[in-house]
């Protein structure tokens, strides 16, 4: 299938490992430039290289914190000024530590904020107007599962993220009639380092092994198994397609099944 993003110029946030590497190299192989970000420059360098040479695109790479707003404006109009046009926008970061609610903070919920809704709306305030003069554009955040569904020991991200979702939808609604469609990707039990640490916490709270805590995970799953960055990444380069171009304001599930509820 043709998904029409040749020549196309997207960014990915958080891009230098799990979920946002695995979505900028397959919108790389399919054709888009390719512009990401994340916090450690050895690492993001590492994987911009790796990206240019599995796919033969160009790619364009700066690190910063996505929760500082002036360094993702920064960002935002390098890209442009690269690239001369910007049309794909997927919003990505690290996801808060696992806690109890007893334990957390009050500081820990501005952390949180930061980190997943700020992160969003400025990455939504500094790439929508680019997309509304070209009269068309993708904005995707990257959120998770515990939006239609609470995973047990993520009270930060449970919380936090439906805020994200309910941005997204709102932001649907008010650039469609521009050619912009917003849609969230909900990872679900994905084998990446941040599975691999949130594993290692619960069996340091509960005395289970932490292949005992995947084997759990994957009963829950009709799927049986956990899933891979590869599949979600696919998910996220339909979205960015021409052929998804009447999709919007949708919150897809990409978890073997793992969300119960009806839509």
């Amino acid at each position: 299938m043709d998904l029409g993003i040749t020549g196309r110029v997207a960014i990915v946030a958080a891009a230098s490992k799990g979920l946002g590497r695995a979505v900028a190299e397959e919108l790389a192989r399919e054709g888009a430039h390719v512009a990401i970000c994340a916090r450690t420059p050895a690492t993001l360098a590492e994987t911009a290289a790796h990206i240019r040479k599995s796919t033969g695109r160009e790619v364009f790479h700066q690190a910063l914190d996505v929760t500082d707003s002036a360094r993702v404006a920064s960002f935002v109009s390098a890209v442009e000024a690269r690239f001369g046009r910007l049309d794909i926008c997927v919003t990505n970061s690290g996801g808060p530590p696992s806690n109890s609610f007893e334990s957390t903070k009050p500081e820990d919920w501005g952390s949180a904020v930061d980190q997943l809704l700020m992160s969003t709306v400025f990455f939504a305030r500094e790439t929508l107007p680019h997309m509304r003069k070209n009269k068309w554009g993708r904005l995707i955040t990257i959120t998770s599962s515990a939006v239609k569904q609470p995973v047990d020991g993520l009270l930060l991200s449970n919380s936090v993220r439906a805020a994200v979702t309910g941005l997204a939808r709102t932001l649907a609604n008010e650039y469609a009639a521009d050619g912009i469609t917003v849609n969230n990707v909900c990872p679900g039990y994905t084998r990446t380092a941040r599975l691999d640490g949130l594993a290692a916490t619960i069996s340091a709270r509960s005395g289970s092994r932490p292949e005992e805590v995947f084997a759990g995970w994957e009963r829950e799953i009709p799927a049986r198994r956990l899933g891979t960055p590869a599949e979600f990444a696919a998910v996220v380069a339909f979205l960015a397609s021409e052929r998804a171009s009447y999709v919007t304001g949708t919150s897809i599930a990409v978890d073997g099944g793992l969300v119960r509820s009806l839509l």
